[in-house]
C-alpha cells in the first residue's frame, strides 16, 4: 500500500479505497449511460448490422463519457484533485494535452 501512496501522491487508505470506488463506480456508469445515447440515435444491437459495428460505436461513445464523469465522480469522493490530475495525464499521453496548459 505504501508503494501505491507515493506513486499515487496520496496520504491515506481511505484515499485508496476511494479511488478505486470511484474507478469502479465511473467505469460502470459510462456503459450504462452509453445504452439510452445509442437508442436516442436509433442504434441498438438487434438493428445495427454488423454487430461488431455497434460493440465499436459502444466503445467510442464510452470512452468520453469516462473522461468526462471521471473528475465528477471523484469530486462526489473528495478526490477530485487526484482525477483531475490523472485526466490531464492520461490526456497528455494521447496527444491532447495542449487543452490543458
Amino acid at each position: 500500500m505504501e508503494k501505491l501512496k507515493k506513486r499515487w501522491g496520496i496520504t491515506s487508505n481511505w484515499q485508496i479505497i476511494a479511488i478505486i470506488i470511484v474507478f469502479a463506480i465511473n467505469g460502470s456508469f459510462a456503459a450504462w449511460i452509453a445504452g439510452p445515447i445509442t437508442n436516442f440515435f436509433g442504434l441498438n444491437a438487434e438493428t445495427t448490422k454488423p454487430y461488431f459495428f455497434y460493440i465499436i460505436l459502444r466503445i467510442v461513445l464510452i470512452f468520453p463519457i469516462y473522461q468526462i464523469t471521471l473528475p465528477l465522480v471523484g469530486w462526489l469522493f473528495g478526490q477530485f484533485k487526484f482525477f483531475w490530475d490523472f485526466e490531464k495525464k492520461m490526456l497528455q499521453r494521447m496527444g491532447l494535452g495542449r487543452f490543458f496548459k
